[in-house]
């Protein structure tokens, strides 16, 4: 066994050196990962990304594109075979059609390479033709980001910080309920075990849909081929001191499988290849759903960005296939909600959030960014009088209704410590009003040869995230 694992390990380094080589030498690979919590549009983005890349006309702020150097960009299989591709004709389809509409959410890992054909700047321009430099793009729920935190806890510290968060949410009121006259210390009976895991599932989608980001375990809310297994039947149980067989010890043991099974093999096989990030998020609809929720979006990304290892990727480590993140773009999304006169207020508010993270990762040699974009633009800007005074408003379809409406939101702060500082207060509401947001369905398209579709800034984002390798 032990001559076995050392050869696997050998096999492994062979490869990912072979790997690194072949990325170094010949044909460099730009492993880009999307993620973000619900809600905050990663199919669009890598959809939008991709028909950008292809069709350039809308990409000025990209300078490889701008100069003409991108000669080509096209298409090719995904280097790796078990990884479901990601659907990027019918999420495009589903945008561009005749009756535009969102795709599906990310539910998954997927992935998709694109390849493109880039001339050379600089002295060499003149003596090397194109190269070919692959994009891979690796869509991953961000609920399932959210694990990797869970790596460095063990089953009493989570449950101690599970409940409570549950204890500010009424939507835990049914599982608080459960627990009620329970005893942890009792011997396992699997149906009130499962009891709980259904009851604790039901509190983490209630709570997702109020707005909050913070809810694990991930994989409770996304279990795919999953659900029912013993390792995601469990649940968070005050402290007790529990003999074996019972409740809580069976649970301290799915708990460790848990992570054992389910989060360190993702973490190994997707995210520890990633070298460039974007982590998208849906700043305004927190900000909408209240204080609390803007605070708990806060404490999500910081667990979610301690996860990263950010850093520059050296020569040799390149070459062995140690891959670090030397590029994070934090992106408030839907931007084009707001007016543009409110965009880099977004931006700042996006950059408190992760004021943290964003240290870390600089501290060890990473490049960060805060931007605010919308991957696809699905409204227009309009300045009316009302009551004698100019309202700059956004123009577009409802997606509840598919009636047109004019939205003024409010205005965002210029100072983000107004919405952080009540937040991590556990203010109630905010004093200074509320802050609308309306969901808007794509807008009907009519595209010219060599555009993709429109957007904010995704132009900017690409020439942050990839500029420096093209």
């Amino acid at each position: 066994m032990v001559i076995g694992t050392i050869a696997d390990r050998l096999g492994r380094g062979i490869e990912g050196a072979a790997q690194g080589v072949s990325g170094l030498f010949f044909e460099p690979v730009i492993r880009l990962g999307v993620t973000g919590l619900s809600r905050a549009g990663k199919t669009v983005f890598i959809t939008s990304l991709v028909a950008n890349l292809m069709d350039r006309g809308r990409m000025p702020g990209l300078e490889a594109a701008r100069s003409g150097r991108i000669e080509a960009a096209f298409l090719q299989p995904q280097p790796d075979d078990t990884v479901p591709r990601f659907d990027f004709e019918e999420h495009l389809a589903a945008l561009t059609g005749p009756a535009p509409h969102w795709p599906d959410s990310t539910r998954s890992v997927s992935e998709l390479r694109l390849s493109l054909r880039v001339r050379p700047r600089g002295l060499l321009s003149g003596l090397q033709g194109p190269r070919t430099v692959h994009l891979d793009i690796v869509d991953y729920p961000g609920e399932w980001l959210l694990d990797l935190g869970l790596l460095e806890q063990d089953f009493a510290s989570w449950s101690r910080e599970a409940l409570s968060r549950a204890e500010m949410r009424g939507e835990a009121a049914a599982y608080r309920a459960a627990l009620e006259g329970l005893d942890p210390s009792a011997r396992l009976d699997e149906p009130v075990a499962a009891a709980l895991a259904r009851k604790w599932t039901a509190y983490l989608t209630a709570a997702r849909g109020a707005g909050y980001s913070d809810c694990t375990p991930g994989r409770f809310l996304l279990p795919g081929d999953l659900e029912g297994s013993p390792a995601l039947t469990f649940a968070p149980l005050p402290p007790s001191e529990a003999p074996r067989g019972s409740l809580a010890r069976e649970f301290e043991r799915r708990f460790e499988a848990y992570k054992t099974q389910v989060v360190k093999p993702f973490f190994r096989a997707h995210f520890a290849r990633i070298d460039r990030q974007i982590v998208l998020v849906d700043t305004l609809g927190a900000i909408h759903a209240g204080p609390r929720a803007l605070e708990d979006l806060r404490q999500a990304l910081s667990g979610i960005l301690g996860a990263f290892r950010p850093g520059r990727n050296a020569f040799l480590a390149g070459l062995l296939g140690q891959k670090r993140v030397d590029r994070i773009l934090f992106a408030a999304t839907k931007a084009d909600h707001l007016h543009h006169s409110q965009h880099d207020r977004l931006a700042q508010i996006m950059g408190a959030l992760v004021t943290d993270a964003r240290r870390r990762a600089d501290f060890a040699g990473a490049e960060t960014q805060a931007m605010a974009i919308a991957a696809l633009r699905a409204t227009v800007e309009e300045t009316r009088v009302v009551n004698g005074a100019e309202l700059d408003l956004v123009r577009g379809t409802l997606l509840d209704t598919g009636k047109p409406a004019a939205l003024h939101p409010g205005d965002l702060p210029a100072d983000p410590s107004a919405l952080l500082a009540p937040a991590k207060q556990g203010a109630e509401r905010w004093l200074d009003g509320d802050f609308g947001v309306m969901r808007f369905a794509p807008a009907p398209l009519s595209l010219r040869t060599g555009d993709g579709p429109p957007h904010i800034r995704l132009d900017r984002a690409a020439e942050f995230l990839l500029g420096d390798r093209l």
